[in-house]
């Protein structure tokens, strides 16, 4: 089992997805800004430019549209795109505080999304300590002509997600809705991704637990692992409402051409619920089987301890009714009585432990 477990671990770390290097967390000028790019007809348009310029380009084109990646932005960077873009006050402020609940909501003609982003850490070995699943946020504020994502968060950059977007230009070329869904889809892939990871660690620990050499310090492993199940299933849970509404519910800015598609994502998302579910009720299981263990071995230690009293309880009575302080005892003057008091102890010593053998107390 431990060699399949590395080996299923290789497999993960060489299929995960690369790092993004061309997009840094943070631009060098220090700015909030990680990328602005214009698109039109499914295509990117050549040359960077400041977001002001791209939308201005947009707008008077009056075609394609502008998409502007930030990393965890301060309110005053944030200030002046909300302004350029006519973003709520509300989801501006959730998009800055972060720490939000998944959600989908339309604030006139532009659609703000919440989403959680979900990361499995490598560990060697499931311990009491160990950190499972680490989380961040994605906002997308999605509008007739751009695109604006804020993210929170070590992991989750968008880089290669809209590197495989500018490959399908036919893809791009359906709007801010198409960008809205692959996005969608990119973070629920990270789920089924963690889900089978996490699997892993929930056989690691089953096998443990039921195997002849399991210990008493396993319930705190599977307390860790059940904690780190419940902060992925805050991060999924609640996106399954607002993702069904995108994909069955009349939505600005979604059309019926887009909504095929985020019922795939919802589908998805249904899986890795009821997996989440499978998963607690598992761990559940195997909490409450090893806690019988460690009762069955608490009463097996108890049992041994009865027995062991109970052989020594024959000779102390023995010595406790005649007290071997005369000569020759018992029966005061006899001269084997001492020996024979003695061997009646051994006798029935040995007799009382082959009894609690035979029962299986001993």
């Amino acid at each position: 089992m431990p060699m399949i477990r590395n080996l299923r671990r290789a497999v993960r770390r060489a299929y995960r997805r690369t790092v993004d290097l061309s997009h840094p967390a943070r631009s060098p000028l220090g700015s909030a800004v990680v990328n602005c790019v214009v698109y039109r007809d499914g295509v990117r348009q050549p040359g960077d430019c400041p977001v002001e310029e791209a939308v201005r380009r947009v707008r008077k084109a009056k075609e394609g549209f502008v998409w502007v990646g930030l990393y965890e932005p301060s309110a005053e960077e944030f200030a002046g795109i909300a302004e350029l873009f006519g973003l709520h006050p509300l989801a501006v402020e959730d998009a800055v505080r972060a720490h939000q609940r998944p959600q989908v909501q339309p604030y006139d003609d532009v659609l703000f999304a919440v989403l959680k982003t979900v990361g499995y850490v490598e560990h060697e070995e499931l311990t009491a300590t160990s950190e499972v699943v680490e989380t961040g946020e994605l906002m997308v504020f999605t509008g007739p002509d751009f695109v604006v994502t804020v993210r929170h968060g070590r992991h989750g950059s968008l880089g290669p997600l809209r590197e495989a977007l500018e490959e399908t230009p036919d893809q791009l070329a359906k709007g801010p809705a198409a960008v809205l869904h692959a996005i969608a889809d990119h973070v629920v892939d990270d789920y089924l991704v963690v889900i089978d990871a996490m699997q892993v660690d929930v056989d690691a620990v089953e096998t443990a637990v039921f195997s002849d050499s399991a210990g008493r310090g396993d319930a705190g492993r599977i307390y860790q692992l059940k904690r780190e199940l419940l902060e992925f299933k805050r991060a999924v849970t609640p996106l399954y409402r607002p993702l069904k509404a995108l994909a069955t519910d009349p939505m600005p800015l979604i059309g019926p051409e887009t909504q095929p598609y985020f019922r795939d994502v919802f589908d998805h998302l249904a899986r890795v619920n009821e997996q989440i579910g499978s998963f607690d009720a598992l761990l559940d299981s195997i909490l409450q089987a090893h806690l019988a263990q460690v009762t069955v071995a608490q009463n097996e230690d108890m049992r041994k301890i009865t027995a062991w009293a109970a052989i020594v309880a024959v000779p102390t009575m023995v010595c406790g009714i005649y007290g071997m302080n005369f000569d020759h005892m018992p029966e005061l003057h006899w001269t084997y009585g001492y020996p024979l008091a003695l061997v009646v102890m051994a006798v029935a010593c040995v007799a009382i432990h082959r009894g609690f053998r035979r029962n299986g107390w001993l």
